[in-house]
């Protein structure tokens, strides 16, 4: 059994050295138990019971990013290394524990996004999953991917879908277990939204987290209704693009994969990140996902308005899909 399936017992939990100032909390996302000194009330808790990943908050006896910089990255076989200066260092080992040095005065809700951002998806990355920078829907026994750059309106559209009555799988990580059909494994039940998004499709049942930062303008919304828990097969994924219609067009096989790759996770940190087998895997990821899954391009209406013209599109794409191919 390799370290990263390896559950984890409350002994060896005990054996990792965890502050005794600290509670330990356990919660599930991404279909792992996990037991963390840093509080995350963005994942659904969980009772206590032998744990996949293990989160402990001390020093990290590695070099911290200088003023100039601003972050430091270090990417081994078995260790990944990410820091920011203003938030914190998290050193992930074995993808099943992640060590967390807070900045001086930073509190756990700032800790939460990168450790529930990149932290988690280099960890699941690790884990064999492939992870993509994008907003997963359910919709039915069938789901929606949305991938784009910066500002192209992800969790916008996932939002209206949600809206819509659709259910959220996992937003910002999407994590696809390739090992029979792709299937998205449901992270957890929040989604980043800017202030126009939110007051254009307000979510049923959903709290209103308190702002981390004052230069972060998403706010966090944790659902209590509308989130999908089970894992659901990768139907179709979506790359947004700004237009002045509304429209969807499938992307031929060599115009599919380098959509994938752009918007996997591990892409954002360069060639670094993968070490060892990690590119092959990498590549053969997508590719699979590519040669399986529709991927199209959803042109998008500007204006927050025109929104229901873009999920209309994409529930008649998705009941006309014959499934796998």
């Amino acid at each position: 059994m390799t370290p990263a399936n390896m559950p984890l017992t409350a002994d060896s939990i005990r054996d990792a050295g965890h502050p005794k100032a600290r509670a330990q909390h356990f919660y599930r996302a991404y279909g792992l138990t996990i037991s963390s000194q840093v509080e995350l009330p963005e994942l659904e808790p969980s009772a206590p019971a032998a744990v996949d990943v293990v989160i402990t908050v001390g020093p990290i006896d590695l070099p911290k990013p200088s003023p100039e910089t601003g972050t430091a990255f270090r990417f081994e076989a078995r260790q990944q290394y990410l820091a920011w200066q203003t938030v914190g260092a998290f050193l992930i080992t074995d993808a099943c524990r992640i060590e967390v040095e807070p900045a001086p005065n930073v509190d756990d809700a700032l800790l939460a996004l990168p450790l529930l951002g990149p932290v988690m998806a280099l960890l699941l990355h690790q884990r064999g999953l492939l992870i993509l920078h994008a907003s997963a829907i359910a919709v039915g026994g069938k789901s929606a991917v949305f991938m784009g750059d910066k500002g192209a309106g992800k969790s916008t559209i996932a939002s209206a879908m949600i809206r819509a009555g659709h259910r959220l799988l996992t937003d910002d990580v999407v994590a696809l277990d390739l090992t029979d059909r792709p299937m998205i494994v449901p992270g957890f039940p929040q989604l980043k939204l800017a202030a126009d998004a939110a007051a254009a499709f307000p979510i049923r049942q959903a709290e209103i987290r308190p702002q981390v930062h004052a230069a972060i303008d998403k706010m966090q919304h944790r659902l209590h209704a509308g989130f999908a828990a089970d894992a659901v097969p990768a139907t179709r994924i979506y790359i947004l693009e700004r237009s002045d219609k509304a429209a969807i067009t499938p992307l031929p096989g060599i115009g599919a994969l380098p959509a994938i790759i752009k918007f996997s996770y591990v892409t954002r940190f360069g060639r670094p990140a993968l070490v060892g087998d990690f590119a092959t895997t990498h590549l053969r990821q997508c590719a699979a996902l590519a040669s399986q899954i529709g991927v199209c391009r959803l042109e998008v209406p500007t204006g927050l308005d025109r929104i229901g013209e873009a999920v209309a599109l994409i529930e008649n794409d998705l009941a006309a899909d014959k499934g796998p191919r």
